[in-house]
Parts: C-alpha cells; sequence; structure tokens
C-alpha cells in the first residue's frame, strides 16, 4: 500500500503514530503492511481455536487441521507439496536451516562413513548411504553468488569458521546477473550446496535461477533458493523449479513480522538447528504458531491473486518512475537489469551524495525509501551487491531503493521526482539547478 489514510494508520501495523496521512511509503522490499485478512483470519486462533495443535483432544485437533490446511494453502501458492513446507520465524532462520542444516547433513555421513571404516563394517547401512549419490560426501564447498543476503552469506561463513568448509563467492556481472559459467566451473568440481537468490534485494535484478539449478543438479550440487523477495511478488514455482530447499518471509507480502518457511524436498539430507519435541518434520522443533501460519497462508494466497491483476500495471508504473527520476536528475543512474527486474522496484545511484543523507531528507519530505538492504541499516556501509557489480565504494554509497507493491499514481510519481530534485538541491549536490 502506498498511500494511508488517518483511520489506517491508527490500526493494525502502522509505521508511525506521527506519520502523515500523505507520506508516500516506497519501502515495501523491506517490509509491507499486514494484510486485514490476514489479520482477520489469524484472530480466532488467538482468541478461541487457540489449542496446541500436538493435543489430542478437540481443541487441540482444531489447531492441528487450521494448521495442515494453511500448509496446504501455502504450498499450492509456490508449486510445493503440503510436505515441503516446514514453517519458521522468517527468511533468516529460514537460510540458516537450509545451509546449516545441508552442510551439517553431510559432516554426519561423513562421520559415520569415518566410523564404519574405522569399525572394519564396511556393509552397514552408514557405509551403504554414503555409497548412495544422492547421499555421498562432497567436498566441504559452500557456493553462493556473490550478491546473497547476509543471511545466506554469513550462515556459509560460519560453516567456515567451525566445520572448514570453503566458501566460494560466484561472482556476478554489471546488472548483478550471477556468472553461470563460473558457477558451472565451480559446480564441477565438487559442492556441498549451492545458494542462489532468486530476486536481489537491493537492485531488484531477476536471477536466472532456473538456470543456476540445471547447471548445478548436472554436477550433483543440491541447491538453495533464497525467494524472500520474490515469493508473492513474482511467480514462484518450487517443484518445477526443482529446487531443493527455498527460503520465503512473509512480512515482503502481507503477513506479520516473524513468519516465514523454509520449504524442504524430501530427498534433502537435512539437520534441524532447533532440538526438542520434533515439530514441522523434526526440523524445527517447538510448539507451531497456528495463528501465524494461517495469516502466512492467507496473506501469500491475496499476494498472489493480486500479483496475477497487477503485474502489467505495476511494471509501467515502475518504468513511469524511473522514466520520471531519469528526467528530473540526469545524472542519476538506474542500477540493475531495467528490464528483468522485480515489477515494483526502481534503484539508482546519484553521483555527489550520499545515500543515507538523501533518504533523511526525502523522509523530511514524507517519501520514505531506503539505501539498501534493511538488515544493513545503521552501519553505513556501501552495499555488498554494487560492489560485488563493480561500482565504487563512493558510488555504491550514493544508492537509493524505491519499492512497492501497488502502482503509483502519477501524481504521486511526479511528486517523488519533485522531491528527490528538491532534495539534491539542499544537500547542494554539484550539477543539479
Amino acid at each position: 500500500m502506498i498511500r494511508m489514510s488517518e483511520t489506517e494508520t491508527s490500526s493494525a501495523t502502522a509505521p508511525s503514530a506521527t506519520a502523515a496521512p500523505t507520506d508516500l511509503y516506497l519501502d515495501t522490499a523491506a517490509s509491507e503492511a499486514v494484510s486485514r485478512a490476514a489479520i482477520e483470519a489469524m484472530l480466532p486462533f488467538l482468541t478461541e481455536a487457540y489449542g496446541n495443535p500436538s493435543s489430542v483432544h478437540a481443541e487441540g485437533a482444531t489447531a492441528a487441521r487450521a494448521l495442515e490446511a494453511a500448509r496446504a494453502s501455502f504450498a499450492a501458492d509456490l508449486g510445493a507439496h503440503p510436505g515441503d513446507v516446514v514453517f519458521t520465524s522468517g527468511g533468516t532462520e529460514s537460510d540458516n536451516l537450509a545451509i546449516k542444516g545441508v552442510a551439517l547433513a553431510q559432516v554426519r555421513r561423513e562421520n559415520a562413513a569415518h566410523a564404519a571404516a574405522a569399525a572394519g563394517d564396511g556393509s552397514t547401512s552408514a557405509a551403504s548411504a554414503c555409497a548412495n549419490p544422492e547421499h555421498a560426501a562432497r567436498p566441504r564447498r559452500i557456493l553462493i553468488s556473490a550478491v546473497e543476503h547476509p543471511a545466506v552469506a554469513e550462515s556459509a561463513q560460519w560453516l567456515h569458521d567451525f566445520f572448514g568448509f570453503d566458501v566460494v563467492r560466484i561472482p556476478v556481472d554489471a546488472q548483478a546477473h550471477l556468472d553461470l559459467a563460473a558457477l558451472e566451473r565451480e559446480a564441477q568440481r565438487g559442492a556441498s550446496l549451492a545458494c542462489v537468490m532468486m530476486a536481489n534485494n537491493e537492485v531488484g535484478t531477476v536471477e536466472p535461477v532456473a538456470q543456476a539449478v540445471r547447471i548445478c543438479h548436472g554436477a550433483g550440487v543440491p541447491v538453495h533458493v533464497d525467494a524472500v523477495q520474490a515469493a508473492g511478488t513474482i511467480p514462484v514455482d518450487f517443484r518445477g523449479l526443482d529446487a531443493d530447499t527455498m527460503a520465503v518471509s512473509g512480512h515482503k507480502f502481507g503477513a506479520p513480522k516473524g513468519l516465514g518457511a523454509l520449504l524442504v524436498r524430501g530427498r534433502t539430507p537435512i539437520e534441524p538447528l532447533i532440538s526438542g519435541g520434533g515439530q514441522e518434520r523434526g526440523l524445527r522443533s517447538g510448539t507451531q504458531n497456528v495463528a501465524g501460519a494461517v495469516a502466512l497462508a492467507v496473506a501469500l494466497h491475496e499476494a498472489c491473486e493480486t500479483m496475477e491483476r497487477n503485474s502489467t500495471a505495476l511494471v509501467a508504473s515502475r518504468d513511469a518512475l524511473v522514466r520520471a527520476v531519469l528526467e528530473a536528475v540526469p545524472t542519476a543512474r538506474v542500477t540493475g537489469d531495467p528490464v528483468h527486474r522485480l515489477p515494483g522496484h526502481a534503484s539508482f545511484v546519484f553521483p555527489g551524495v550520499t545515500g543515507e543523507a538523501l533518504l533523511v531528507d526525502l523522509d523530511a519530505r514524507g517519501i520514505e525509501v531506503s539505501s539498501g538492504s534493511a538488515c544493513a541499516v545503521g552501519r553505513h556501509e556501501a552495499p555488498g551487491t554494487l560492489l560485488a557489480m563493480g561500482l565504487s565504494e563512493v558510488e555504491a554509497k550514493a544508492a537509493i531503493r524505491f519499492s512497492f507493491r501497488a502502482p503509483l499514481a502519477d501524481a504521486d510519481i511526479r511528486r517523488i521526482a519533485a522531491a528527490l530534485h528538491s532534495s539534491l538541491i539542499a544537500l547542494h549536490v554539484p550539477g543539479i539547478e
């Protein structure tokens, strides 16, 4: 939602009690407002049907049915099977579970094989499992694109620090496209896992994920896909893509924060990171958040329906915004792929100013944007994606991202362009008149 009335702002999840009703919120890549349908759907499971889904009495059975219905709906909207879905707290946990879990499953297999070899019993089930090409020990290498989210990059680094896995970063081109030739070279050398995001959060580029999966599977390397920016925004088909795991985060498409899921194929060996009662296929122990799962499913379904209706108009709105910004600020440069990008995502570099200074000035003018990944705000670092694309640190720090999930009105596009121009003049940027 781009424009909120005072009534809407006072309900549910208003970003600020003092925000003016005319503020333009253009940071949905960081977080979206909670869907009213999602709020209404989850309320009964907070106030009436509050049983534990693991309990055997009637209240527990009601909760369990709601949980499984949410799982089935969520799976259907992502081209998955209900059994693929593991509910989590969001994209970061899902990325951690996928990357660490798959790698630790390999460590377990290696340990079992070593124990079997030490015992001199090559016929044990552990040794047999390791002989299976699907489950065979692979080189302790994690392949990640150079533009992955910190949840992916830091999980891979954790495996390096504690288990000696090598982390191999696959380069990208000047528009943030993954270098498929480099990926193939590294995959042929073997790896425990490859990680590829479906769409980039900072510059909006949609990555060649289908080709990446085929390349990696051809080399026997499983693939984790971070679909946090994609789910609910562009079509996602987990089974059709043939990915092994996929991370999704609910607050990007209208669910409350702290909700998400990891999709996991049954063929994929994976270890849990949380021990306990064995909920969620034993991969995420703890009493399930039934109300949250219901909200997650409802919000995703609503987002997918809206996506089908509004996709063409949203792309037209994005392109109109790009044209207006470039006309108002001729020195600005679009970052990312100008065509194959998220429909409601426009990102730029504005030479002569820092993104942080510009977003603060725009905020004072009622235009709420981002200078990079929301997970890096406050660190004042150059966005890693832009550095990987070949920009200098100074250029990368001049980045601004506009993201929205509904088409912008023409008047709002004109207002954004005018505000940008005024901000750059106020910030004494050379060449702006």
